[in-house]
């Protein structure tokens, strides 16, 4: 049998896989691995300029394609870095293989020069992890790894490669199947369960589906539409579940949870049989616990069997995927008789309507809304803030539309590089990056990235001169005390600050001067009525990224809210 070096191996199980893509950062541990790389044309290498900013794009990638995205960097600082991109997939579902380089086996433990325990240090924030010790356990430990990342519910898997492991020479054998004992993912729906849950809509007077993200990551959404048109249940979603039905849908009421819909909340809190498909219940979906739907029997069905009953006690636990569920619950559902319940929603939507206030400048909600006149075919992806909450409220979607978010993470720095991962993997598509200029300056660097591949991916930042989402809770909370969250501020200004006036200094950068230096197109809106033809010129350049910098109000906020420790239906509405 023909012997081979581990670093050959790694490729042929890349080829075998049918990876297209790896996002890599060289490094001395790893540049075996990455002479390899070169040494063949069928495998894309892209270089970022941050490894934390090399796993956002591998996740935009992986969320915008279903594939699995594919990390390689180097030990130590090149491990650590990645921390941060491994916990956002992780809490979001996403499947990703990230390959470490590892100093020598007999230099582990000796504090060596870039030498960092990186499995120890995720054990917590991915599905899997392991640090390869012997060169015959290569293809079985790969095999594993593709296997564990995409099955049951998605994740991270980090598989630490010491140098002179990958060095050795071994067989060539990549395994065609795998065998993991303990680890038997859930398929199949429980038909018993499940028409147990369905029994309880023969009464209901208000029955709700609640719908998350695994929906989505299921590729549910027709199902998921046949199922309401054909129940006429209502349905409002958590903002990982946005777009798994169209936003015009008229059973579709909006998002729940700490910045949803008056309606969506006031619906969760009034209905009497919750149908949960794909979510785990976090705390800014649920509000107060005590209080979530209380009226309700709750039936919740996930793919991972520890999330349920975890935050939410529930009536009817199913464990199954989203897509075989809903399409096993077309067979026993029916039409129900929804008329008065969804007036009585509608009715809320009426006294509440989800609108911003005109006459401060620039609204954000005219900004998504110009947005989503290009949503066909569309991928867009945010940052974290103010402006990833306006998204998820205004953002028009249906079936042909994606929207990429940091949503049980939560983190800055996501928006641009998820933007270049989505746009690497789906060429075909728009790609609108949506942030602000605090999240935005976190990923600063993957400008170049985005202006080295080509990539006209239309850059719409909201920038309000502050961390807008933390001033929002000190405006609200804590009396007006803007605590550094100031992006003008400079050490000349006043100790304590409250708020924008004449002698503020300029902000800086200047974004539009900022794009034109990494060869971009920056352009400035002031007006709202230049939001269309902005975006038109951005659209129009497809050689490379350009930056639309709206300058919105530094006190526009994200309403309706629900305080922390407060039920669903007790929200404030204006300020």
């Amino acid at each position: 049998m023909k012997q081979i070096p581990g670093t050959e191996l790694l490729i042929k199980a890349l080829r075998a896989e049918g990876v297209d893509t790896v996002f890599g950062y060289p490094g001395g541990m790893v540049t075996d691995i990455f002479e390899e790389l070169y040494n063949q044309d069928d495998i894309r290498v892209i270089l970022p300029r941050h490894e934390q900013a090399l796993v956002h794009e591998a996740d935009g990638y992986a969320r915008s394609t279903g594939k699995i995205g594919v990390c390689l960097v180097t030990s130590g600082p090149g491990a650590t870095n990645t921390v941060t991109g491994i916990a956002t997939a992780y809490y979001d579902s996403v499947p990703l293989l990230v390959l470490t380089g590892q100093v020598p086996c007999n230099l582990i433990g000796n504090d060596a020069f870039q030498e960092a325990d990186i499995i120890g240090i995720t054990r917590g924030i991915c599905k899997y992890g392991v640090i390869l010790k012997k060169r015959e356990d290569l293809g079985r430990v790969l095999k594993e790894a593709f296997y564990i990342a995409q099955t049951g519910k998605p994740g991270p898997v980090i598989i630490d490669l010491p140098k002179d492991v990958m060095a050795q020479l071994g067989d060539s054998i990549y395994p065609d199947t795998v065998n993991i004992r303990g680890y038997k993912p859930s398929t199949g729906v429980h038909i018993g369960q499940l028409k147990r849950g369905i029994d309880l809509l023969k009464h209901a007077k208000r029955p709700l589906f609640l719908i998350g993200g695994g929906v989505t990551i299921a590729h549910a959404h027709d199902q998921l539409t046949d199922l309401v048109n054909q129940t006429h249940i209502p349905v409002v979603t958590t903002i990982m579940g946005k777009g798994a039905i169209d936003t015009d849908h008229p059973y579709y009421i909006g998002n729940i949870g700490m910045h949803g819909t008056y309606a969506g909340n006031m619906a969760i809190s009034s209905c009497d049989v919750l149908f949960s498909i794909g979510t785990r219940f976090s705390d800014r979906v649920t509000g107060k616990i005590s209080d979530f739907a209380k009226h309700a029997k709750i039936v919740h069905i996930d793919i991972d069997s520890s999330s349920i009953s975890r935050n939410i006690v529930v009536d009817v636990p199913i464990v199954a995927d989203a897509k075989e569920a809903i399409a096993a619950m077309q067979r026993y559902v029916k039409e129900y008789d929804t008329a008065q319940w969804m007036e009585e929603i509608h009715a809320w939507d009426r006294e509440h309507p989800l609108h911003m206030k005109k006459g401060r400048g620039i609204t954000p909600e005219a900004i998504i809304d110009a947005v989503s006149e290009h949503k066909e075919n569309a991928i867009v992806v945010t940052d974290v803030g103010q402006h990833q909450m306006w998204t998820t409220q205004y953002l028009k979607m249906d079936a042909s539309t994606r929207l990429l978010t940091s949503g049980g993470m939560g983190t800055m720095g996501y928006g641009l590089p998820g933007a270049i991962g989505a746009q690497l993997a789906r060429p075909d598509k728009r790609v609108f990056c949506i942030t602000g200029d605090g999240g935005f300056q976190m990923n600063i660097q993957e400008m170049a990235t985005a202006v080295a591949q080509e990539l006209p991916i239309v850059i719409c930042l909201f920038n309000n001169h502050y961390l807008g989402m933390v001033r929002q809770f000190q405006a609200l909370f804590y009396r007006r005390h803007y605590s550094s969250v100031c992006t003008r501020r400079r050490k000349n200004c006043p100790v304590r600050c409250g708020g924008p006036s004449s002698i503020c200094p300029d902000y800086t950068p200047d974004f539009v001067k900022l794009a034109e230096s990494y060869g971009a197109l920056g352009l400035r809106v002031q007006e709202e009525s230049q939001i269309p033809s902005a975006i038109e010129q951005a659209l129009a350049n497809t050689q490379g990224p350009t930056i639309i910098e709206f300058v919105i109000a530094c006190d526009e906020l994200v309403f309706p809210m629900v305080p922390g420790g407060n039920a669903l239906n007790d929200m404030i509405l204006d300020y």
